[in-house]
C-alpha cells in the first residue's frame, strides 16, 4: 500500500496510541480489500455504538483511554437505550450499564449524540461526490443513492477507526467505475396509483434486495419519488439484500440520464417489473396470514426513523381517535425536538402513541415479552422483527397500521399493484 507521511506517522504513534490502533485496523482492512491507498473522508456515521455485548463497549473505552478523538464530523447510530424516555427498554441492569457506558465512550471521542439511523434527517448531509465512512445499512444506501456521496458499508468497528484517522480505503463504492449501474429495472408498467401509495417503496426495496443482491440497479419509470419514499426503498433493499447504492433515472444525483447511470455502457440485464412480482414480494413481508378483524398485539413504524413529515402524517392518520393497542413510533430526538415546538409530541402521546427515541424496537427489548402479532409498514422491521423480537409480522400501509392500532384488530385494505 502507498501510505502518506501522515499515515505512517499516525501508524507509528505520533498522534497517540488510540489513533495508532485505529490506523493499524484500517490499513490491514484496506490490504484485505486490495486497496492501493487510503483517501480522506469528510465525515462518518457510526453503527458500532449499538451494544451487542461487553467486548464492543470495552473496545470503545480502550480507544477513549488511549486518547482517540474523531478527526471529522461524526454522527452516531441508534444505541440500545432510549435516553429520553426512561423505562422503555427492558435490558437487564448489567447490560443497561454497559450499553450506557458504550454510548458515553463514543460521545467522549467527539461524536455527535444524534442516536439515529437516519442522520441525513438530522443535518448530516455530505455533498455529491464527497467521500465519507458511514455505517448502518439504510444510511449507507441513502448516502450513496440519494445524496450522491460515496461510502462503502463500514461495519463495526471499522467505522470509528475511519472517523479517528479521517481516512478510508480507496475501494468499492468510493471508486467511480464501481458506482455504475449494471441492471436496468423497468417500472413503466406499474400503475401510478401503486407508485403513489406509501406501501410501494418498501415492497420495491424488498424485491430489489432479493433480486440483485449487491449489484447496482437503476430504476426507470418510477416518476419522482420523495426522500421518505427513497429512504424506505433503500432500507428494505439493504435488509433483504446487500444493496449499498441504487439509481433512479431522472431523480438521483448520478442518474440524470440512463447514459449517466450506466456510464455510457449497455445494461448487463434488464428486468421488467410486473404486478405479480410485487404481489409475491408483499406477501413475503408478512410471516403470518390473518384475516381482517383478527386480534393483534402491537403496531410499530419508523425503521428507518420517522421524519418530521412522517410524524405529521401519523398525526393526520390518527385524527381524534385513540389507540387500542400500543403504536410504537421510532424516531430521532432531532425530529421529536421539532414536533415538540407545536405540541405534536404531546398529542401523539395522549392518543396512545409510544414514541421511541435513540433506538428502535428490533435492536433492544421494548415490545412486551412473549411474542404476538406485530403490524408494520416498514420493510426493514418486517425483515428483522420476527427473529429479533419473537413477534410474527403483518405488513400493511400506514393507514392500515393506524386503523389496526385503534381497533386492536387487523384492518387491512386490498392493495394489489395490478
Amino acid at each position: 500500500m502507498q501510505l502518506t507521511a501522515t499515515d505512517r506517522d499516525m501508524l507509528a504513534g505520533a498522534s497517540g496510541e488510540g489513533s495508532a490502533l485505529a490506523m493499524r485496523i484500517l490499513v490491514e482492512t484496506a490490504r484485505m480489500l486490495g486497496a492501493a491507498e487510503l483517501l480522506d473522508i469528510d465525515s462518518a456515521h457510526i453503527d458500532g455504538c449499538l451494544y451487542h455485548g461487553d467486548s464492543g463497549a470495552l473496545f470503545a473505552e480502550k480507544l477513549v483511554s488511549s486518547g482517540a478523538r474523531v478527526r471529522v464530523p461524526t454522527t452516531l447510530n441508534v444505541g440500545a437505550i432510549d435516553l429520553l424516555h426512561g423505562g422503555r427498554v427492558r435490558l437487564a441492569p448489567d447490560a443497561r450499564d454497559m450499553a450506557r457506558r458504550m454510548m458515553s465512550a463514543y460521545v467522549a471521542m467527539g461524536c455527535r449524540a444524534t442516536w439515529t439511523c437516519a442522520p441525513y434527517q438530522a443535518g448530516h448531509r455530505p455533498g455529491v461526490g464527497r467521500d465519507v465512512a458511514w455505517g448502518e445499512s439504510n444510511a449507507v444506501a441513502f448516502c450513496n443513492s440519494v445524496l450522491g456521496a460515496r461510502t462503502n458499508r463500514y461495519g463495526d468497528f471499522l467505522d470509528i477507526c475511519a472517523a479517528i484517522t479521517g481516512r478510508a480505503p480507496r475501494a468499492g463504492l468510493h471508486v467511480t467505475e464501481q458506482r455504475r449501474a449494471t441492471v436496468l429495472i423497468d417500472a413503466t408498467h406499474l400503475p401510478r396509483a401503486f407508485l403513489e401509495s406509501d406501501i410501494a417503496y418498501p415492497i420495491l426495496g424488498a424485491w430489489l434486495g432479493r433480486e440483485v443482491g449487491s449489484s447496482i440497479a437503476a430504476f426507470y419509470g418510477l416518476g419522482r419519488p420523495g426522500e421518505d419514499q427513497l429512504k424506505a426503498l433503500g432500507a428494505a433493499a439493504a435488509s433483504s439484500g446487500s444493496v449499498g447504492l441504487f439509481h433512479v433515472i431522472g431523480v438521483t444525483p448520478e442518474a440524470s440520464t440512463r447514459e449517466a447511470a450506466f456510464g455510457d455502457r449497455p445494461p448487463e440485464r434488464i428486468v421488467t417489473l410486473t404486478a405479480s412480482m410485487l404481489n409475491a414480494t408483499r406477501a413475503a413481508l408478512s410471516t403470518v396470514e390473518l384475516s381482517p378483524g383478527d386480534p393483534i398485539d402491537a403496531v410499530a413504524i419508523g425503521s428507518p426513523h420517522l421524519s418530521v413529515e412522517e410524524l405529521r402524517q401519523l398525526d393526520r392518520a390518527i385524527g381524534a381517535r385513540r389507540c387500542g393497542v400500543p403504536l410504537y413510533a421510532c424516531t430521532s430526538r432531532h425530529s421529536l425536538g421539532i414536533i415538540a415546538a407545536d405540541g405534536l409530541d404531546g398529542r401523539l402521546k395522549e392518543r396512545g402513541v409510544v414514541c421511541i427515541a435513540d433506538t428502535c424496537i428490533v435492536v433492544t427489548p421494548i415490545l412486551p415479552q412473549g411474542g404476538g402479532i406485530l403490524v408494520t409498514n416498514s420493510g426493514k422491521f418486517a425483515h428483522y422483527a420476527p427473529a429479533n423480537t419473537g413477534y410474527d409480522v403483518v405488513f400493511a400501509s400506514l393507514q392500515d397500521c393506524v386503523d389496526s392500532a385503534i381497533a386492536g384488530r387487523l384492518q387491512l385494505q386490498p392493495a394489489d399493484p395490478s
